[in-house]
């Protein structure tokens, strides 16, 4: 799961700080031996925080760092003095990464802007000094608070690629060939299933020097929704598009079965999936005659917009792109 520098899982065991405790002291200066309670509050346990980082795409730098130990905070002293609050731990992740509870499975955290903020594990709370708790009938209190112990638990962080637009089809559809056609993204080519591994992400180039960005996703197999294939890995990365580019090429032997079969799986995985934008894009068309584009257009569904493009001709590539720009634009 997590081999090769695309790392998009990572498992971890995180312990925010423990709060220093409260200081029981009492002053005693040179003219007034009894001069009170002056214990100063303890400080802070460190959190551990996640922190957005646009220039990363990847958790490969966390892959070593199993061990996430935040500093405790210092205990209280004399003179009021408050406890110095333990360092907080700052983990950079790249946006669209979803930070969860191993044992709950609860979302705590989603990571969406650079330099976004959020505490994921929050440090123990000091413990009040014995000069809190002073009063007009206990005017010299004996006891202070105990610093708050931190969170401890085992965590993972999940990354969903972020791309206007994912490319949605079987292994040795065409979709990485497509990618380098239309992008400056150079992913690996090859006549066999599953050359694609990891999300390839591409931007691509429009018109008025406007661009958007795609991502060519690992192939999917009926029954990835069961986790079959590449299963889950991949289609987690799928909720993040706003527009799906489904791939179909020209010499499939059902085009409209093997469309449904895509639209199944993500239907199984997560029905909301099919409230996306969706587009059809039947590649290798530079094998077809119009007689045959017309019969395979007539068996694809009606309410999504088809079209057929060669990566390798560069056919149909503007009006691809336009059609793309076009569904990213709508309101």
């Amino acid at each position: 799961m997590e081999k090769g520098n695309f790392v998009d899982y990572i498992r971890v065991f995180c312990r925010s700080g423990k709060g220093g405790a409260g200081s029981r002291h009492f002053a005693r200066t040179k003219f007034n031996p009894k001069a009170g309670p002056d214990g100063g509050d303890g400080g802070r346990g460190g959190h551990i925080i996640l922190r957005g980082n646009a220039q990363l795409w990847t958790l490969l730098h966390l892959r070593y760092h199993k061990n996430v130990l935040a500093e405790s905070g210092e205990n209280g002293s004399a003179s009021n003095c408050t406890g110095k609050n333990g360092a907080d731990i700052i983990i950079e992740v790249p946006l669209g990464t979803i930070a969860r509870d191993e044992e709950t499975d609860e979302i705590e955290a989603e990571i969406l802007e650079d330099g976004q903020e959020v505490i994921w594990v929050r440090g123990g709370r000091g413990g009040l000094g014995n000069s809190n708790f002073a009063t007009a009938t206990n005017q010299a209190p004996e006891y202070a608070q105990p610093g708050e112990e931190g969170l401890e638990g085992w965590k993972y962080l999940e990354l969903k690629v972020l791309a206007d637009v994912g490319l949605v089809g079987f292994p040795n559809a065409g979709k990485s060939t497509l990618l380098s056609t239309i992008s400056a993204a150079r992913p690996k080519i090859a006549d066999y299933a599953f050359t694609t591994l990891t999300p390839q992400l591409g931007i691509v180039p429009y018109r008025d020097n406007k661009s958007f960005c795609v991502a060519d996703l690992p192939g999917i197999i009926e029954g990835a929704a069961e986790g079959k294939g590449l299963g889950h890995r991949f289609l987690r990365h799928i909720e993040r598009n706003s527009v799906l580019l489904f791939l179909i090429p020209a010499d499939s032997a059902d085009h409209a079965k093997e469309f449904g079969i895509l639209y199944n799986e993500l239907e199984q995985y997560n029905p909301e999936l099919l409230h996306k934008k969706m587009i059809i894009a039947v590649s290798k068309s530079d094998m077809l005659d119009d007689e045959l584009k017309h019969a395979i257009g007539e068996t694809l569904p009606a309410d999504i917009p088809h079209l057929f493009i060669s990566s390798v001709s560069n056919t149909g590539i503007q009006q691809l792109k336009d059609e793309l720009w076009k569904a990213l634009t709508e309101e």
